[in-house]
Parts: C-alpha cells; structure tokens; sequence
C-alpha cells in the first residue's frame, strides 16, 4: 500500500447485529461473526453471502482459517470447526464459560497433525486437535483469558489474561514454563516480533515490551491514564498500539519511548495492521484511517457511519472491516487519490 493508496468501498454487507470481531480472508471469502451469533460467509468480491451458521450466543472472536476448515470460538461456549466451502460443521468442543478471543494453530511435537489453541473465560488455555476436536490438554489460570494466545520460538505459546499475569507455557503438554506480571487485566492479544521479543497493553493504562524467553520486561510506555485494549502490530522498528485515549500510539521498539500520536474523535478498542508504510486502523468515531508509518500523518480517513470496534482484515489490496450497525464493509485501494 503506497502513500497515494486510497481505499473506495466496493461493496457492503448486512450482517443485521453489531460485529465487534475481525474477519478473515481465506479462498475468495470472508469470514465474519456478528452479536446475534451468527458466522458468515461471503464473497470477497461481491459481498454477497454464501453460508450462513448459527451458534448459541454472540460471536465475537476472529476466525481462523486453516486448510478447508474454519475455527470460531462463540460466547455460547464452543470452539466450533466448520467446512470453509459449505459451512457444515464437522464438530464443536465445549468449554465452560464463552470464548471471545481468536484461536491460533500450530503443529503438535512431531509435525504430524494441526493442534488448536485459544483461550476462554473458564480460566483455561485449551489445546484441541484440528480434525477432530479432541482435547489434548488443558492449562488453568486464575481468571478469565480473552486474547488469542501467540506463538514463540521454540515450541511455546504466550498469553495474558484477567488474572495480570502474561504466562509462557509449553505448546506440547501444556505446562508453564514462565511468567510475567503485568500488574493489570490484559484484555488483548500479545505481539511477538520475528526476534522473539514480545508486546502487549493493558488495563493498567501502560504498554509492556518483553523479553519472553528471559520472563523479563525491557521497558513500559505510559501516556495517559486510559486503558490499551488494542493489540499491538510490530514492525522492525515500531510498535503501534490502539488506545482508550482515542490515540494510536507508535513507539520505537528498542527503547519504549514515543514516535508519535495520531488523534480520533473515539476509541481505538480495535487493533492496527500495518501494510508496507501505511497504518490502517478503526475507531469508535467511525472512520476508518489509514496514516504514515513514519511519521504518523493522516493519509486518508473513510467515513464508516458507525463506530468501529473490530480490527480491519486487509489482504490483496482489500480492506474488510465490520462496524457496530451490523454492517461488513469491503474496501478496495485504488491509486487515486481523493
């Protein structure tokens, strides 16, 4: 995405309820939950609906995509695997409380077979495996985990949770291996860079840069006293984080220290992609903003209507966001500019 890239809406889609989740882009399609627990599927082109599931309560933890298979956590409780193509389900896994935070994949120890790993408010980390949905361990914390868990070097998952405690725990059995403290609730995903380091914001109003691998923290950024629900993307250099101060923030990554701030009229709850030197990000003001990796300058705005609380999905050129008057809308660039 260039500096003159712009996005123009090609289409939208009704979902009917407020979708408060990211979407996922796999085969053509777009995958999507909304509040009336309902996961749709529709075309990337057209934005017209091709399947439809209906779960037990609101859905709204990202997908993910894996193979011809479909992985969604729902408040209802269950991790649910469904046919990407047809929207079948092939079988559901059961928690005891809902599940609001994606849910990652990796290889079990051998490289054999695709395991599962997402979070619930039952206070467990679960690990299931893909075909089948069968458990292959669980992990207990001491309150509730609402992010997707992240992958480390060397066989290892990373998460926060309600408890204030980021923990470091063993992707094949699923035993601790560390632990940080965070002195808050994490509400967000934890972001790993390509070095191992890792980054997270919480409710204690500050963002942690880690070092996993040592438990250690290596610096904490502190703006204002307003909570980080966001996750945070990462680049080489820069770690870019949403904020309750109605900021993104962009902080240099070897040091913690602040690069800039861009200012919205609301909330940024939802979390940035970074494409090429471009940040795209929505805020409850309703717009979404695309501003200069480097320096923070608003490049463009696009006026949503309603404000935006999930993280926008960009793949090829495509900008997929859903806002909370229930509506999905896909976005296009175009090297025009306004």
């Amino acid at each position: 995405m260039e500096a003159a890239v712009v996005p123009k809406e090609v289409w939208t889609f009704s979902a009917g309820k407020p979708v408060k989740g990211g979407a996922a882009i796999a085969h053509g399609r777009v995958y999507v939950g909304d509040e009336a627990g309902v996961v749709h599927a529709v075309d990337l082109e057209k934005g017209l609906e091709r399947w439809s599931f209906k779960t037990e309560a609101a859905v709204e933890a990202t997908p993910l995509v894996l193979g011809k298979r479909l992985f969604v956590g729902s408040n209802d409780g269950k991790l649910y695997a469904l046919d990407a193509e047809s929207g079948e389900a092939l079988w559901s896994y059961l928690t005891d409380d809902k599940i609001i935070g994606g849910p990652n994949t990796c290889k079990n120890p051998d490289g054999t077979a695709d395991w599962i790993i997402f979070g619930s408010y039952d206070s467990k980390l679960h690990c299931v495996d893909a075909a089948t949905g069968k458990v292959m361990w669980t992990f207990q914390t001491d309150n509730y985990i609402n992010g997707t868990p992240a992958l480390l070097p060397g066989g290892e998952v990373i998460f926060g949770g309600c408890d204030s405690m980021l923990r470091i725990v063993s992707v094949a059995d699923g035993t601790q291996a560390r632990q940080i403290e965070a002195e808050a609730y994490v509400a967000s995903s934890v972001a790993v860079a390509e070095d191992g380091k890792a980054y997270v914001g919480h409710y204690g109003n500050v963002v942690i840069g880690m070092d996993p691998k040592e438990a250690s923290i290596l610096w904490k950024y502190r703006a204002r006293q307003f909570p980080y629900l966001s996750s945070a993307a990462v680049t080489n250099a820069r770690v870019v984080i949403g904020g309750g101060d109605k900021r993104l923030h962009c902080i240099e990554r070897a040091t913690g220290k602040p690069a800039w701030e861009f200012a919205t009229r609301g909330k940024v709850d939802g979390s940035p992609v970074v494409c090429a030197d471009t940040v795209v990000f929505g805020s409850m003001d309703g717009r979404l903003y695309g501003v200069a990796l480097e320096d923070g300058v608003e490049r463009w705005a696009y006026d949503l209507g309603s404000p935006v609380a999930a993280s926008p999905a960009v793949s090829e050129g495509w900008i997929i966001v859903g806002t909370e008057d229930g509506i999905v809308h896909g976005l296009k660039t175009s090297s025009k500019t306004p």
